[in-house]
């Protein structure tokens, strides 16, 4: 600890010319990849809220890789699968271009030492020399993936250099220029174990700390707060420092609600398409089957080879409302018919993946199984819808809306810029932030970081005369910065209890009227996902005041200034979220939610792109609607559509 006392921190300036903030998988990417283009003259600086080896979605482990296309999958079909499961409304280019690239750093993960599963006889070759891998779906495949962020984050350590890699700071700003409009100067955040303020001038910046959780009031109380199923340190602070900055964010009214095993958000992939298990209502019926007329209402897009996920949320929701739950995971039956063709000793394998699949990725959930006496051979598990999330690289497309790739038919309005480059000159984003676009994973996550780093060593090259210089003096910043600090001593000898105080509101307090206000107004669990004009208009009048009341946030330390501006991005990501859930008029994702005020799907005005903007200096809001173009044809039960 330095000899600074808490709210006087050392100021530590730091100029650079690539900033990358975080570190997840796009991070990593990045960082891998800038320096193989920036040479040596060329500064590059990686700084992360937690240390590189276990930080982003990939922290504690993954059983698969999601996106692997190999030499025998299209890439225009993975564009095709994307935009069916996201309901028609994504960018082709965007996804077109991590599925050309992303099987690259897959082989590169497998060289560094993360171990693949392969069929019998490929076994010990490697996937770019041919070998086959074991596929649980016609994207996925299967890993040994407990070390899979470690490893990757040892060779972006390489590539870059420890000295080069700050762990353990909060980056809360994105700073503008003085003198140029619209362009990204700098960042500034604080340690969260020293009293430093970190300040940072850069050329460019890649802005990639993951979705928004915990936005929403979670399913699990009590001793189980703070069990999600997406990463409980993703604060929204991708979203919300771009917008600050006047970044355009697109489809922050997509969100995901997975369906997981119950209280311990275990996922149910490999279930569903390793080992074939059957999800039924509480009586033994295939929802999905039973319902499908139900899915019609929202053709074409019931239609397609796999039905989207929305959709089997729909069917699930059905069964829930009209009391035929609970929703069943049938893996005694699953496990049954494929010991039916084995060896004694390969069914107890098959019994040790069926904890792995868990203990490669959610240990809690194998927890849950083992305080509940479950055994997946012997007993059922429920499966339940959760509390919504924000995200752009899993089952989501929410995030910034950037400049993709300059060698696709695309329309001008995709890219007037640099490839991942936000509408903020020298600002990228990868993973999580790039808005339109999904189903990336860890893998496509990586290899967007590594599209955007080496357009902005082109775009520090493009700029090598630029000198940042801030709107903001380093005072002013910092005061903000601490405000919550101020909070804190100025008032806490006003009362004998330090946490119960008029003049100040503890972070965790004013995260449960975030997560209450969200999940009561803008279609959390409590009204099964439902929400209406009415219901927001009071959403958003609540959220004003509480962002009024944010202003009076305390911090009585590190720990507790970290949450404080934790939820500071959370309410930015929550009123984007709200904001264009209202100006969609239309239920494009039920299942995710239902704007039971405007029921149907409406293809002909609302298959379209929903962009926002806040103007940074007067804070104004402004939504714009653009329409949606397919670059890649689409298929539907046969037909193009």
């Amino acid at each position: 600890m330095s000899d600074f006392t808490f709210g006087n921190p050392e100021v530590v300036e730091i100029n650079t010319d690539i900033l990358l903030i975080g570190g997840g998988m796009a991070s990593c990417g990045a960082a891998y990849e800038a320096k193989r283009w920036a040479g040596d003259n060329m500064k590059i600086t990686l700084v992360d809220k937690a240390a590189l080896d276990r930080s982003g979605a990939v922290a504690m482990g993954l059983s698969a890789i999601n996106t692997y296309l190999g030499p025998d999958r299209d890439t225009k079909d993975y564009c095709r699968m994307v935009s069916a499961d996201l309901m028609g409304i994504t960018r082709d280019d965007l996804v077109f271009d991590v599925g050309r690239h992303v099987d690259d750093s897959v082989h590169l993960f497998e060289e560094w030492g993360l171990p693949i599963w392969k069929e019998k006889g490929s076994e010990g070759v490697l996937l770019k020399d041919g070998g086959k891998p074991v596929r649980s779906g016609k994207w996925q495949i299967m890993i040994n993936g407990e070390g899979y962020k470690t490893i990757v984050a040892e060779a972006a350590k390489k590539a870059l250099g420890i000295d080069n890699i700050i762990e353990r700071c909060f980056i809360v700003k994105l700073l503008l220029d003085k003198n140029t409009p619209n362009r990204i100067a700098g960042a500034v955040g604080f340690s969260v174990r020293e009293h430093k303020l970190y300040v940072f001038k850069a050329n460019t910046i890649l802005n990639c700390c993951g979705g928004a959780v915990n936005i929403f009031r979670p399913r699990s109380t009590g001793e189980g707060m703070g069990r999600t199923w997406y990463p409980v340190w993703n604060a929204g602070s991708t979203y919300a420092m771009a917008a600050e900055v006047g970044a355009e964010l697109t489809m922050m009214e997509n969100r995901f609600v997975p369906a997981r095993f119950k209280d311990g958000y275990g996922p149910v992939g490999a279930w569903f398409l390793l080992f074939k298990s059957q999800a039924t209502n509480g009586y033994g019926e295939n929802y999905v089957i039973k319902n499908a007329d139900m899915l019609a209402d929202f053709a074409p897009y019931d239609r397609a080879a796999v039905v989207p996920t929305c959709l089997r949320n729909h069917a699930m929701l059905k069964e829930m409302k009209e009391g035929r739950g609970p929703i069943i995971m049938d893996t005694p039956t699953a496990m049954k018919k494929l010991a039916e063709t084995m060896t004694p000793q390969e069914i107890k394998h098959l019994e040790a993946e069926a904890w792995e699949d868990f203990l490669d990725m959610c240990i809690g959930q194998a927890g849950v199984w083992a305080g509940m006496n479950i055994r997946p051979e012997q007993n059922v598990s429920e499966l339940m819808p959760t509390e919504p999330y924000l995200l752009g690289s899993h089952s989501g497309c929410s995030g910034i809306w950037v400049s993709g790739p300059e060698d696709m038919n695309s329309p001008a309005e995709w890219k007037w810029g640099y490839n991942r480059m936000t509408t903020v000159k020298g600002l990228f984003t990868a993973g999580d932030g790039v808005g339109a676009s999904g189903h990336k994973f860890s893998s496509g996550s990586h290899a967007e970081g590594r599209i955007a780093a080496k357009n902005m060593v082109r775009f520090v090259k493009d700029n090598a005369g630029y000198k940042p210089e801030f709107k903001k003096s380093v005072a002013e910043v910092a005061e903000e910065i601490y405000k919550p600090v101020r909070n804190y001593l100025e008032h806490k000898d006003k009362t004998t209890a330090e946490d119960v105080n008029p003049f100040y509101i503890l972070p965790r307090l004013l995260q449960m009227r975030l997560q209450k206000l969200m999940d009561e107004y803008v279609a959390g669990v409590s009204t099964y996902y439902q929400t209406n004009k009415v219901f927001l208009d009071q959403g958003l009048h609540l959220l004003t005041m509480l962002k009024v009341d944010s202003q009076k946030m305390r911090a009585k330390d590190l720990h507790e200034l970290m949450r404080a501006w934790e939820n500071y991005h959370r309410i930015i990501a929550a009123e984007a979220h709200l904001r264009h859930i209202m100006f969609r008029e239309e239920t494009r994702y039920p299942g995710f939610y239902y704007r039971s005020d405007f029921p149907k799907l409406n293809e002909a005005e609302w298959k379209a792109f929903v962009n926002s903007r806040i103007d940074p200096d007067t804070g104004e809001w402004h939504m714009r609607k653009i329409m949606h173009v397919d670059l890649v044809e689409k298929f539907y039960g046969g037909g193009a559509h």
